[in-house]
């Protein structure tokens, strides 16, 4: 099978940030015309909260052969010092605003029959969260379940719908929300002995994108430096 991705169209949530950065660069460089979904920088703004907001982007952007789900937000808070409001803005985030993209561009993939869904979901869904918060952990656990299920439902359309659960990557919520002890404390315990660098992470997205990988569907592929093996 011949790789051919010139001229798909990919949509990639969270494109501002520092991994978002990093898929978009890969993806270009793999002949995609990629669009950057965003609340900040200079990618087109949308609050994927917001399941109407996200039906009218889609609708201007038009076809999208590959989603990745990569936006999302850190609390670290646990369960007593996290307000409802702090549950319910993480939770918009983190699931509500994949389920949206997701809900949207599944139609025209499942009429062309190829489509590729990368949900960024995170360690903290296997471990409970070594320094993420409840809201956090919870999100991305079901946004876990959420791949499964969409996986289930689009492979016969030649969709496939996959996940990537990264822990640490040198990002802001490393650098700057993890203080200087918590990071030595986490690099002590991860075996490769550092944290995960950004392109790292979008090489795994690049492959499941990949029309190579297209008998891959329903997985969850761990990124941590070997933190959690099973």
């Amino acid at each position: 099978m011949k790789p051919e991705l010139k001229g798909k169209t990919a949509l990639v949530s969270g494109a501002a940030g520092t991994m978002g950065r990093a898929v978009v660069a890969f993806l270009k460089e793999d002949g995609l015309n990629v669009v950057g979904l965003d609340v900040k920088g200079d990618c087109r703004y949308c609050d994927i909260s917001d399941a109407a907001a996200v039906k009218k982007a889609i609708g201007e952007i038009g076809q999208v052969d590959v989603l990745v789900n990569n936006a999302g937000i850190l609390s670290n808070n646990k369960a007593e010092a996290t307000t409802p409001d702090e549950w319910r803005k993480v939770l918009a985030a983190n699931l509500d605003g994949a389920f949206y993209l997701a809900r949207e561009v599944i139609p025209g993939m499942k009429a062309r029959r190829w489509g590729r869904i990368v949900n960024v979901c995170s360690m903290a869904a296997k471990t409970g969260g070594l320094t993420a918060g409840t809201a956090y952990a919870t999100s991305k656990g079901a946004l876990v379940s959420l791949t499964f299920s969409l996986a289930r439902e689009l492979a016969s359309f030649g969709v496939t719908v996959n996940g990537i659960a990264p822990a640490y990557v040198r990002t802001p919520m490393v650098t700057e929300q993890l203080n200087a002890d918590q990071r030595r404390q986490l690099l002590s315990q991860i075996p490769v002995g550092r944290f995960c660098e950004p392109e790292e992470f979008a090489h795994v997205v690049r492959f499941l994108v990949s029309p190579l990988a297209g008998f891959i569907t329903g997985e969850i592929v761990d990124i941590n430096g070997g933190l959690v093996m099973d």
